[in-house]
């Protein structure tokens, strides 16, 4: 069973970056076919995919947010680390880590889901 963590400051200052990590148990990054992702929702708003690292390292970014985003990994430690800079009180959202064995952008498509750490950017 696989099963994803997040980690990171639930607080993050205006125009500063935040940083989340989500790390895996149970099974490998590496895993071909498997895709690891970010996904976050607003307040009273729907689920929105951020973006995607997959098996090999390549990585998939929403167009709406891929000139703040940035995904990497560490293969070492099972991990795989989200950026977002510039924040502003509109990326204050619930945010979860996830995978899945096929490519999509759609929430519902992903199997293993972290908890989701609640961030809230505010000076």
């Amino acid at each position: 069973q696989v099963q994803l963590q997040e980690s990171g400051p639930g607080l993050v200052k205006p125009s500063q970056t935040l940083s989340l990590t989500c790390t895996v148990s149970g099974g490998s990054i590496t895993t071909t076919s498997y895709y690891w992702t970010w996904i976050r929702q607003p307040p009273g708003k729907g689920l929105e995919w951020m973006g995607a690292i997959s098996y090999s390292g390549s990585t998939y970014y929403s167009p709406s947010l891929k000139s703040r985003t940035s995904i990497s990994r560490d293969t070492s430690k099972n991990q795989f680390t989200l950026k977002l800079s510039s924040v502003t009180p509109e990326d204050i959202a619930v945010y979860y880590c996830a995978s899945a064995g096929i490519y999509t952008t759609l929430a519902a498509g992903y199997d293993y889901w972290g908890q989701g750490p609640q961030v809230t950017v505010s000076s």
